[in-house]
Order: structure tokens, then C-alpha cells, then sequence
């Protein structure tokens, strides 16, 4: 049994279906044969008007390192259900398939092809998990941070999550996936160190509890970091006890050494009450540059009713709430097969289900993003692959929500969403760094997408449109 303090291999992260029908597929000599998965989701998190797609750059890295040691071959072979020669085959695998994805932090809509595989049965069937907690982890995360600092304005959020976390991968990729999402800071060192994104921290209460008084824990603590001393106030009393000594550091520490006292933190209590009676004593005492961080089990809707209430807030520590997307903690991501191929040509594949929702989009598809000339999205648009969508001409469309309407793009723009990441199993895409990725999804909110999908409450709901012939072929299926 390996132990958590052995070198893991990733590969292995995958559910055990994933390779007895693999397994199956060998014995049957399947194993040359193409298909099409394509990732999709069905609901955005917390009924929002759209999600942020993360998490792009592990699931390349997951691809890129996919192999079977000697000890994950011997742990199958004492399994007792896989075929001798499907085992010799695994030890020398290799990914050899194509994919196609959209850009790592960009805003997506449910049912659209998020990412699509086109490999041997074999390659295409074994990723799938990976991919999917990639995506569902990073996915979620980053688009409840979008929420968050969506309601925070301009005020800064930082990552305050890896101790609520579910494990420790979980604490680290959610920092990362919090940044890309727009937060500004992570608390934890390691996602600091591994993905570049700044780190931020102020005190535990242990800190204070330890000295003998509260105004000799901010002391030393202002003395060791004077140019970044932001003091926890809620310790012992905010008003009568906190907010003063740190006041009195400010002016007995801080001010001789020529530094200013950068700011204080509120971690328990009515915040927004406490806010506003520790803005006005800090701005008597001339603290007016103070910064108050306030924390303690924040969300998008508690920070939106703070500013409502005029609390003076400069910034947020946000952590059990972000890093569990706790009001709606799965993002539900699925991989289903699309199309087989038969003689050189993919046939669709349609999954069918008495819930309508569940019924699938075949086939090997063209995704386009459809923008006016504004450059404002207007719809997305699923086409054939092989059909022609030019810029500016009228292209006829179908609402498959409403196919009896008769409904052109007129003057329109239309941008392919997926770009070719691996070509016969070798990366070809581009990386990018947390920090270009974050600035993407901003790009994208600032000036693309329409302020109506963006508001918490009945946001508008973006329109996943189909061309004629990508429809038709659909109902024939159905």
C-alpha cells in the first residue's frame, strides 16, 4: 500500500470503469478505432448567468506525464481482472489523440463542447476523470471567486481558503483557480510559490493571546514588519481595546520610524457596525490611509449586504465560502462520447434520456462565439464541422428552445472557440501564466459579455444557438 509521503503517480487517478472497459475494448481489437468526447456542463453554479472554464493546465500536464510504472502494472496484475496483453500494453502507453479546448479562463455557458478529445477508443476513455476533477474543481472555484469579487467591487479579495479546504491539492489548485477567477492574493505559500500569484497575511489571534497584552503583541509585530503591519483588532474588544492600540502603535511605533500603519483586520462581530465606528477613530487619530480588512466566513451575498450597508471595508479575506464553493459546491462537468469513427468519417453519437436536459449535442462540432459590432457576445453558435461560417455574412440559425422561430445573424462576427492543444498526443497550445489568464477573464466581462449575465439575481441567460444543418442532423438522431 503506498503511503501519502511516496512519489504519486497521477496517472493512476482514474476510476477503475476507465479501464475495464478499456480492457474490454483490447480483447475486442477496438483499440485503433477514433471517437469524439466532448466536456460539457448543464448549470451554472448558484443559477449565475455563466462560468469560468480552469483548470486547463493541469489536465496538460496530467496528458503530458500519462504513463503506467512497474508497481501500478504489478497493483493491476494482483487485481485479478485485467487481460496479460492489455497489462504489457499499458506499461509502454502513450496519449496519442488530438484535443481541442476552449481557452483557460474563458466565460462558458452550459451544454456547449468545453473540450473535445479525438483519439484511439483506448486514449480517449482512460483520461476521462482526470479531466473532469480538473474542470469541475478549478471550474468552481473560479467562478464562485468571480461572483465574490464581482460583489466586492473594487476592494480588494484575497484567498483565505486552504484550511476549509478538502485536502491539500484542493487547498492549492483552489488558490489558483481564486486568482484566476479575479481574487488578488492567496494566504497559501505553496499556490504562492508554484503558480507565481502574490501572497498576502496579517496574525492569528494565537499571536496576541501569547504576549501578555494586545498592545505589546502589536508592538512586536509592527516593529518586525513596518512596512506591512496590518493588526488583528477583534481579539479582546474592537472598540475599546483593539482599534485604540493599534492606534497607539500607529503613533508610538510606526510614525518614529517614518512608517504608516497599513491596516487592521475584523474577524468576528457585526462588520459592518464595526467598520464604520473604527473608520471614524482611525481618520480622528489621522489614519485616514488605514486600509480595514474584514474576514470571517464571507460570500458574494455578505459582502454585497456589507457595502449596502455602508460599511467602511477597504478589503476581504474570503475562505471557506470561496475555496468550497459552499452555496453550491458541484460544478458537473461530464464526458460523453460523440461520434465514432466509421471509414475515415465520424458518425454522431446521441445520448437520449427522458430528462431533456440530459440529452446530448453529437457529433464533431464547431463551437463560435457570436458578437455584434460592438463587440458585445450575442449567442454562442454550434455548427457541423465542416460547414463555413464567415464574419459578416447572414447566417441562418435555430434556438433549439424555440425551432419554429426563423431568426439570421446579420453583420456579425463569429470567433471558433476551441483551439487545437495536442496534436497526435504532443502538446501545440500555448501557456499562459495565472496572472494572463486572470487578465483574459477580465478582458472578457469588462467588454465582451453583457452586464445582464453578470447580475446574482434572474441573470439573463445566454443563448447556445444551432445551425440548420447541425440541427437537423440532430433531430434525425433523435
Amino acid at each position: 500500500m503506498k503511503k501519502q509521503s511516496e512519489a504519486r503517480n497521477l496517472s493512476m487517478v482514474m476510476d477503475l470503469y476507465e479501464l475495464t472497459m478499456s480492457n474490454a475494448y483490447f480483447v475486442s481489437g477496438d483499440i485503433d478505432t477514433r471517437v469524439v468526447f466532448d466536456v460539457f456542463y448543464r448549470k451554472n453554479p448558484d443559477d449565475g448567468g455563466f462560468s469560468i472554464f480552469a483548470g486547463l493546465e493541469q489536465i496538460v500536464e496530467y496528458i503530458e506525464n500519462l504513463h503506467f510504472s512497474k508497481s501500478d502494472i504489478q497493483y493491476l496484475r494482483e487485481l485479478g481482472i485485467f487481460d496479460k496483453k492489455f497489462l504489457e500494453y499499458l506499461s509502454e502507453f502513450k496519449f496519442k489523440g488530438d484535443i481541442y479546448s476552449l481557452p483557460e479562463g474563458t466565460v462558458m455557458y452550459p451544454g456547449e463542447p468545453v473540450m473535445t478529445v479525438i483519439a484511439p477508443l483506448i486514449d480517449a476513455q482512460i483520461i476521462e476523470t482526470a479531466i473532469l476533477l480538473e474542470i469541475n474543481h478549478q471550474s468552481l472555484v473560479a467562478t464562485k471567486a468571480r461572483r465574490i469579487c464581482k460583489a466586492a467591487g473594487k476592494r480588494m479579495v484575497s484567498d483565505f481558503g486552504a484550511r476549509r479546504a478538502h485536502n491539500v491539492d484542493s487547498a492549492v489548485y483552489g488558490a489558483r483557480a481564486a486568482v484566476i477567477g479575479g481574487v488578488s492574493s492567496t494566504a497559501t505559500v505553496l499556490a504562492g510559490q508554484m503558480f507565481d500569484i502574490p501572497v498576502s497575511g496579517t496574525m492569528a489571534h494565537s499571536f496576541i493571546m501569547f504576549y501578555k497584552d494586545e498592545y505589546t503583541a502589536f508592538k512586536k509585530y509592527a516593529e518586525m514588519y513596518p512596512d506591512s503591519a496590518l493588526l488583528l483588532v477583534d481579539t479582546y474588544d474592537v472598540i475599546k481595546s483593539g482599534v485604540p492600540n493599534a492606534i497607539r502603535v500607529a503613533k508610538e511605533v510606526l510614525e518614529p520610524m517614518g512608517k504608516r500603519l497599513k491596516g487592521i483586520r475584523l474577524d468576528s462581530g457585526d462588520l459592518a457596525y464595526l467598520s464604520k465606528k473604527a473608520r471614524k477613530m482611525l481618520d480622528d487619530a489621522g489614519l485616514s490611509d488605514c486600509m480595514i480588512v474584514a474576514s470571517n466566513s464571507l460570500d458574494e451575498f455578505t459582502i454585497h449586504s456589507l457595502i449596502s450597508q455602508g460599511a467602511c471595508i477597504d478589503g476581504f479575506g474570503v475562505g471557506e465560502r470561496l475555496i468550497t464553493s459552499k452555496s453550491d459546491p458541484v460544478f458537473g462537468a461530464v464526458y460523453k462520447i460523440a461520434a465514432v469513427e466509421k471509414n475515415g468519417i465520424f458518425e454522431p453519437r446521441i445520448k437520449i434520456s427522458e430528462n431533456v436536459g440530459k440529452i446530448t449535442n453529437p457529433g464533431f462540432k464547431m463551437l463560435y462565439r457570436v458578437y455584434d459590432e460592438n463587440g458585445k457576445a450575442i449567442a454562442d453558435l454550434i455548427a457541423c464541422r465542416d460547414e463555413v461560417i464567415k464574419d459578416g455574412e447572414e447566417i441562418v440559425y435555430i434556438d433549439p428552445k424555440q425551432p419554429w422561430k426563423k431568426s439570421k445573424f446579420t453583420g456579425c462576427h463569429f470567433k471558433p472557440l476551441q483551439t487545437k492543444i495536442f496534436d497526435n498526443g504532443i502538446y501545440v497550445g500555448e501557456k499562459k501564466t495565472v496572472k494572463e489568464i486572470s487578465d483574459y477573464v477580465k478582458k472578457q466581462l469588462d467588454n465582451e459579455i453583457w452586464e445582464e449575465e453578470q447580475r446574482f439575481e434572474n441573470p439573463h441567460t445566454h443563448y447556445l444557438d444551432m445551425t440548420p444543418k447541425y440541427y437537423k442532423m440532430k433531430c434525425n438522431l433523435l
